[in-house]
């Protein structure tokens, strides 16, 4: 099934016009076309990119919440930070008939595919958090990850000055949120920051630490560290307390459970905080309004805020 859907791409782009799949329109969604249906009769597919991170975990627990609330069957699968295998549960989930799908990708790029076959099987795609980079998508829940980056680095000039030298610990790259956190932080960085060294750690706790303990051994001078999430700003934490280094700046992004518990116990000093659990909520409600015939827009912002210790 899943050959097939993929060779089906090759006219995809011939037929979308024509079949009634989702469309996007000067930033808002026609639902002209759309089978109207209510909550407890729609399937809804979920796959998220890992479940081993307590911020998707709560996107998934926000979908459920409003899910259980409304009677509404939901398909949850967990990519477990593997393209490949997101891109066979997204096939898996088309073959399984879904009404809609709601998907977090790895990989911003690698997800393309799976969506474009999701068009081609007449299902509309929901991307949480991060987009992807081609197919259609009904419309993307996100915080917006530019002002984030604005945001931590803003904070870093003004706790520490202009010049003040700093790490940056990079997400899986192909990313949106990778893209898009480390262009918001560079906007500021670029002119009143010294970053001395930029890598990816792929949103992983344990890659910040090897990543952090790595960077230390060429930049044991540095003053403040953004990790463009908290997963690997706590990482980063645990590699700098290692070696004795308690007052560095280490912001994080995502406001997960562990990093807030951090926060406030005065050790990760601060975490650009988005709500997932809200974020889920709002995902599957985007799916309630186009199936119930309302204007769903192209972009949904969930909403940010910096929690400091």
């Amino acid at each position: 099934m899943k050959k097939f859907l993929l060779s089906m791409l090759a006219v995809g782009s011939l037929t979308l016009a024509g079949c009634g799949a989702a469309t996007l329109d000067n930033g808002s969604q026609s639902s002209d076309s759309v089978n109207e249906k209510k909550p407890d009769e729609l399937v809804v597919g979920v796959s998220i990119s890992t479940l081993n991170n307590p911020f998707f975990v709560s996107v998934k627990d926000g979908i459920n919440e409003l899910a259980d609330e409304n009677n509404t069957k939901t398909i949850v699968s967990d990519a477990q930070n593997d393209s490949s295998k997101q891109s066979n549960d997204v096939d898996d989930l088309i073959q399984q008939d879904v009404d809609v799908l709601l998907i977090n990708p790895v990989d911003s790029s690698a997800i393309q595919p799976a969506v474009e076959a999701a068009n081609q099987a007449n299902i509309p795609v929901i991307a949480l958090d991060r987009s992807s980079d081609g197919g259609e998508v009904l419309t993307l829940v996100a915080s917006d990850n530019v002002i984030g980056g604005e945001m931590a680095a803003n904070y870093i000039v003004e706790q520490l000055g202009e010049k003040a030298k700093v790490v940056q610990l990079e997400g899986i790259p192909g990313a949106s949120a990778t893209r898009e956190r480390g262009e918001g932080f560079d906007n500021i960085a670029k002119e009143k920051l010294e970053v001395v060294d930029s890598q990816a750690a792929d949103f992983d706790r344990a890659k910040g630490l090897n990543v952090m303990e790595n960077m230390l051994q060429s930049n044991a001078d540095i003053k403040a560290v953004f990790a463009q999430n908290d997963e690997m700003a706590l990482g980063a934490l645990e590699a700098l307390k290692a070696v004795g280094k308690t007052d560095v700046i280490v912001i994080g992004f995502d406001g997960n459970d562990d990093a807030l518990k951090s926060v406030k116990a005065g050790e990760l000093s601060g975490t650009i905080a988005q709500q997932p659990t809200e974020m889920g909520k709002l995902a599957l409600q985007a799916a309630y309004d186009y199936f119930a015939g309302k204007e769903v827009k192209a972009k949904i912002d969930s909403p940010l805020e910096l929690v400091l210790k």
